[in-house]
Formats: structure tokens, sequence, C-alpha cells
């Protein structure tokens, strides 16, 4: 996300979350959660309801929904990162149910103190082995393995320049750390240029760069080519979020370093299971003297409990899966370039960028209304992402799409059709 953004409030339909915060920021904590809910109260009312859809059926390319009247319809998913369709895989829930059946259902505890099963120790391995490093190591969540490792591997007297566009777990982690921190310029590979030769005039013990493999918001990738060549030249160390290109990019699946070849020359990788793995949980690959030093200073992994057994195997199945059923990928790029290319007859719907993975973003206008837009879309059976201020600046505002490689083309027409009717028409505008 574009953290650090700030746009000025102007109220009437602009109203929005951080404005509400910020008007009643005065109040006590009850009367500002009365304040802010009853806000949300009247966005229902309105008819704005985006978030929080109630999903009735498995997380394939149609679901079933409960709406707000309570009533129950079919509509086309576009906003699940379910990218390979591993969600309702047959393999993978077999895998699932032999689990729950050999190991029930959870350890009940960390493992560092209360062990794991040999399926997380196989996870590991795996895990190692598809990122090409020495060890891996498992969390109970992505955000936690972000967090929980840039809090650890860094000290005041340390430094790490990081993406501006970074996600907000890295951001979380900074706040729990002593080291300096710098953000630069979205993939601007010559501002962290400079920043690196200032960066080694100041003398720090140790510089790290952190980027995300894949960026959630926009679906454009890191020029982790370019970025290994200046860590080498900086003799620093490499940190790259590779949640969204897991699975999905490199000819084995392996994330956006095999896609770029330089899986060996990453220093540390984080992901998670929550993408293209359609789970839950995270993990971090690197030395086994970095993985052994995070089991011990890493604390969301020290003070959490382990990722449950099935999940464990419904991430082995489904690295399986990835192994075995390259075509998944295949047609997952197949139809991003075919959406891609179709929106080249609309002008009026405009890309945030290229997109390299399963994630197209497309702008929605300053003086188009985000929350009737995105409710105009749902009833017509359309189930995307809205991403409004102030988690983008209000004219960065966009519509995130997520594709599956088990979406048909005909879905993707409809999608289509609905898009160039909301952009052409003015409808939901101010």
């Amino acid at each position: 996300m574009n953290e650090g953004s700030h746009i000025e409030y102007n109220g009437g339909e602009n109203l929005n979350l951080k404005s509400i915060a910020s008007e009643y920021r005065h109040l006590s904590f009850r009367e500002r959660t009365a304040e802010i809910c009853s806000w949300l109260d009247g966005q229902v009312g309105k008819d704005h309801r985006i978030y929080m859809r109630e999903i009735l059926s498995k997380a394939e390319n149609t679901v079933s929904v409960r709406t707000g009247e309570n009533e129950v319809k079919l509509m086309l998913m576009f906003g699940s990162n379910n990218y390979l369709g591993l969600a309702s895989h047959p393999k993978i829930e077999e895998a699932v149910i032999s689990a729950v059946k050999k190991f029930g259902t959870g350890i009940g505890g960390p493992p560092i103190l209360n062990g794991y099963t040999q399926l997380h120790r196989q996870l590991e391995e795996r895990l190692a082995s598809l990122k090409k490093q020495e060890a891996a190591m498992v969390y109970s969540s992505g955000y936690g393995a972000n967090s929980g490792l840039i809090a650890a591997i860094m000290d005041k007297k340390d430094l790490l320049l990081y993406d501006k566009f970074s996600h907000a777990s890295l951001i979380d982690g900074l706040r729990m750390t002593s080291c300096s921190h710098r953000a630069f310029a979205h993939n601007d590979i010559e501002g962290l240029k400079k920043s690196l030769v200032h960066a080694r005039m100041e003398k720090f013990a140790d510089i790290f760069i952190a980027v995300e493999g894949v960026y959630s918001m926009d679906g454009d990738t890191a020029p982790l080519d370019k970025l290994v060549e200046l860590k080498r030249e900086h003799s620093a160390l490499l940190v790259v979020d590779d949640a969204h290109g897991t699975g999905v990019l490199g000819e084995n699946g392996a994330g956006t370093s095999e896609g770029y070849g330089v899986c060996e020359s990453i220093d540390i990788v984080m992901g998670t299971f929550s993408k293209a793995l359609a789970v839950t949980g995270g993990f971090v690959a690197a030395s086994r003297d970095i993985i052994q030093y995070l089991r011990y200073f890493s604390r969301p992994y020290m003070f959490s409990a382990s990722i449950p057994p099935t999940v464990v195997a419904s991430v082995l199945a489904g690295l399986d899966v990835i192994a075995n059923e390259p075509e998944r990928r295949t047609q997952l790029r197949d139809n991003v370039d075919y959406l891609v290319d179709q929106l080249k007859d609309s002008p009026e719907i405009q890309l945030t960028t290229k997109p390299e993975a399963g994630i197209i973003a497309i702008r929605v206008p300053e003086d188009m209304q985000i929350r009737k837009a995105a409710a105009w879309l749902d009833h017509r059976g359309i189930f995307l992402n809205a991403v409004e201020y102030p988690a983008v600046p209000l004219h960065e505002q966009r519509f995130r799409i997520s594709l599956m490689c088990t979406h048909q083309r005909s879905e993707i027409d409809y999608l289509l059709h609905c898009l160039k009717e909301l952009y052409k028409s003015g409808a939901c505008r101010a």
C-alpha cells in the first residue's frame, strides 16, 4: 500500500474511515466507536456494502453469497487470491482429511516448546528446496512472518531501505525495532542506488533492502535482477516478500525470483499460504544460520501456536499440484493476457500498471463514487475488491481484480461487459 499518503478531508460523498477517525479523535474511545459505527451502519443503509460479504460456498470462480437482504445469490468471484484454484482441488481435500485423522486438529502451542509434526518438518524442507535456500520455517500467518522477520533481524546499528509500496506488515515490523529506515519511490532503482551510496558513508553495520516480488495493489513485480546487482555492489542484504508470486511465477512456480533467474541470490525470502495455496500461514526461507536465529528471536514465531496439521497437509498437497500441473499457471497467464488485451478497446478504463501475475488493478476516476460503483457491480453479480482512500490516495483509488486459472472465457467476458457499462454510462459519478 502507499504508506504515508495524505489527502485533505473534503466532506460529502468522499467521507471515509480516515476522515471519520480524524474528525472524532478528540472524543473518548466509547464516543469515538459509537460515531464510527453509526457512520458504518449508514453505509449499509445507502447500499454501500462492499466489505465482509458472507460467502456460503467454496472459493471457486462462482460463489454463493448472502446479501444484505438475507437473500442468497450466485456471484462471479474476482476478489479471491486463489489464483490456481487450489481451494477446492480434490487431491488437496483428500490430504486434509487424511491429516486430521492421523494428527488431529492442532498442536496446542508454539513449535519451539510444544513441538511439531513430521508434516511441519516436511513442509519446511519442501519450502527451502522450492526457494533454493538452505532452510525454512513456518509461521502461523504471513503477517506474522513479515513483521516478525523485520523486527528480529535489525537493530539500531542497521538500516532498512524499503519500497514505498511495501505491505503494512513490514511497516508494523519496523515499529518493533530500533533500526534506521528509509522508503524509496516504487521500483526506483536509481533512487535506491543513491540511498545506498549515502548509507555506506554513514557506516551502518548492515544495510537491508526490502521489496515485494509482486506488489498487491498493482500486480507489478520488483526488478529483482537489478536489485541483486545493487545489493552485491553495496554489500547489502536483499529481503523479498513473495506472497503473491509464490506458486504463480517461474517455470516451476517457485516465485518471482525464479522468474528473474536469481533464486540463489536472494538472502531472505518470505511468503504466505493465503494466496495461491489458498489457506493461511506464512514462511521465511534463508540460510540455516538465519533460520536458526529467527526460531529464537522472532517473537511471532516463538509466541504463536503452530499452524494446524490440516493446513500443513493442504500446503504440501498444493505444492505437489503446483509441481505436477504446470498448465494451471499457463491458464492463469492466458486469462490475465486476455483480460488486459480486451481492455485495450476501452480507453476509459485505465490499468494502474502492466500486470505481471494474477492481479489486475484498474483506476477509479476521481468523480466516480467508488462505494456506489462497487455496489453497482455487486448487484450485477461481480465480486471484486474496491481499494479506496486512505489505503491509496483519492486519485489512485482502484478496483483490484484477482483472476484464477479456473475462470472461463465467458465469465471474463461478463466482467468486461459490466466494467465497460459502468465506465461508459457515467453511472455512480459525482
